[in-house]
């Protein structure tokens, strides 16, 4: 079944300076249901670890990059080759860019087994992924929180209200663009709800010219 942001109700995320479009309901309840249970058998799920203030530490997720041949990708100073699309991700990577107007050739796909999995406060804004870049973000399973708030500088005290929190609901699609990630910052909290897993989906487009 195809599906178009253009033609159902998109939510346009107000948030000065931010380019951020919400489709609650990308994807079918069955077709989400679907996905996500092919991608739990299919994916090479493992654990990443990152080197955080001087030491390796595991990431509080399972992760796996999957991209074309070399779309290489360096996060928090650990350097990830990409695995091979599975079929249900290559089939609808074209969908995807038809939707969110642009060229994807990799994803990151994360799997939040339960509300102890988390994401901290980061921006997507690696080099390698250029100066505005479109994310594409693709929820499936248990929702979770998503929240958002001003890149602030140093020693700048965030303020109570300053966090804007989204809820990604079952095949939710986000697209961040323009200079999001140059603004803002984003993270999935843990949560002490008793919630199933949740897979996640960040498609971009690598420029591989920075490697």
């Amino acid at each position: 079944m195809a599906s178009s942001l253009s033609k159902t109700a998109a939510q346009r995320i107000d948030l000065s300076g931010a380019d951020i479009t919400l489709h609650p309901g990308w994807l079918a309840s069955h077709e989400a249901d679907a996905l996500y249970a092919d991608l739990l058998e299919s994916v090479a799920w493992e654990t990443h670890y990152i080197k955080l203030f001087g030491r390796e530490v595991a990431s509080p997720r399972l992760s796996c990059w999957i991209g074309d041949a070399g779309t290489g990708y360096t996060y928090s100073r650990t350097r990830f080759e990409p695995r091979p699309w599975p079929e249900s991700l290559a089939s609808l990577r074209g969908r995807l860019e038809t939707d969110c107007m642009a060229s994807f050739n990799s994803v990151l796909a994360n799997f939040y087994r339960d509300g102890s999995d988390s994401m901290g406060w980061h921006s997507d804004d690696e080099s390698e992924l250029g100066a505005r870049p479109v994310i594409a973000s693709l929820s499936l399973g248990a929702t979770r929180s998503f929240r958002l708030r001003r890149r602030l500088p140093r020693g700048v005290r965030v303020q109570r209200g300053d966090t804007l929190c989204l809820p990604l609901t079952h095949g939710s699609l986000l697209r961040m663009a323009g200079d999001t990630q140059r603004l803002y910052r984003h993270e999935i909290p843990k949560t002490r709800q008793p919630i199933g897993g949740r897979i996640n989906l960040t498609f971009r487009w690598i420029d591989s010219k920075q490697d």
